[in-house]
C-alpha cells in the first residue's frame, strides 16, 4: 500500500483563486470518503505583476469572515490547513519569490506576521504548523527561521532549478521534517510512489489548477492503486 496525500496551493479569498476548487475535492471524497487535502493558504494574498488577476490591496484574511468561516467549516477528516507565506510574492517586484531570499531575522518577522494575521482572522485552531514556501523557493536561512519559528513541518521541493533559483544548500536536510512533491500535473504527471505527494493549485490561470477534467483523471489513478490517505504528518 502507498501513502497518499493531495496538496492544494494558493486557497485564498481571490475570486480565481478561491475555496471554489473544494468542489472539486468534495467529487473526490464522494468516491473516496477517507481521502486527505492540504490546502495551502497564503494569509495575505496579493498578485501584482498580472493585470488580469492583479488586486488593488492584499487579501488579508481577517478581511473576509465567510472565507475564515468555510475554512472553520471543513470536515477534519478531509482537510488540514497549511501556510503558504504572507502575499506570496513581492508586490510589483515577483508573484512567487517572498521567501527566496529572505534572511533570517527578515524570515522571522515574516513568520510572525503571518501568525498574527491567522491569529487575528480567527483561525489559530485551523492552521497547522505546515509550511509550503511560493513555488517552492526558500532561502537558506529562511529554512532556519522556519525551524526556530516553531514550524515543525516543511512541504519542499526536491529539485534544483537550473538557474540557481531554488536552492536549499542542505538547509531542508537539517529541518528534517520535510514533504517533498513529486506529482504535480500537467508537468510531472501522475505517477505512482511510496509516498505520492501530489500538488494542485486553486488559481484558475495556472495550468495546474485542479479543474474538472484533473479532477476525473485523479478520481481514476486513485482507483486504479492501492493507496492509503495521508496528511503530511504521515508523508514523513
Amino acid at each position: 500500500m502507498h501513502n497518499i496525500n493531495i496538496s492544494i496551493d494558493d486557497v485564498s479569498p481571490h475570486p480565481l483563486s478561491s475555496t471554489k476548487v473544494i468542489k472539486q475535492c468534495n467529487k473526490i471524497i464522494e468516491k473516496y470518503p477517507e481521502v486527505k487535502f492540504t490546502l495551502f493558504v497564503p494569509v495575505a494574498y496579493w498578485r501584482t505583476m498580472r493585470a488580469n488577476v492583479a488586486t488593488p490591496q492584499p487579501l488579508e484574511l481577517s478581511k473576509f469572515p465567510s472565507f475564515c468561516e468555510e475554512l472553520r467549516n471543513l470536515p477534519e477528516n478531509n482537510f488540514e490547513v497549511g501556510y503558504h507565506s504572507y502575499h506570496h510574492g513581492i508586490p510589483w517586484s515577483s508573484d512567487n519569490d517572498e521567501l527566496k531570499n529572505k534572511n533570517y531575522k527578515d524570515s522571522l518577522s515574516l513568520y510572525k506576521k503571518m501568525y498574527y494575521e491567522v491569529e487575528k482572522a480567527g483561525l489559530s485552531k485551523v492552521f497547522k504548523k505546515i509550511l509550503r514556501p511560493p513555488a517552492w523557493r526558500m532561502s537558506p536561512d529562511a529554512i532556519r527561521a522556519a525551524k526556530d519559528f516553531g514550524f515543525e513541518i516543511l512541504a519542499l521541493s526536491p529539485d534544483k532549478y537550473p538557474d540557481g533559483s531554488l536552492d536549499y544548500k542542505g538547509e531542508d536536510h537539517n529541518f528534517k521534517n520535510v514533504v517533498y512533491y513529486n506529482v504535480s500535473p500537467p508537468n510531472k504527471k501522475l505517477s505512482l510512489f511510496d509516498k505520492t505527494e501530489i500538488v494542485y493549485h486553486a488559481c484558475e490561470w495556472d495550468s495546474n489548477y485542479l479543474c474538472k477534467d484533473k479532477t476525473d483523471e485523479l478520481i481514476k489513478f486513485i482507483g486504479d492503486n492501492n493507496f492509503k490517505f495521508c496528511f503530511m504528518e504521515d508523508m514523513l
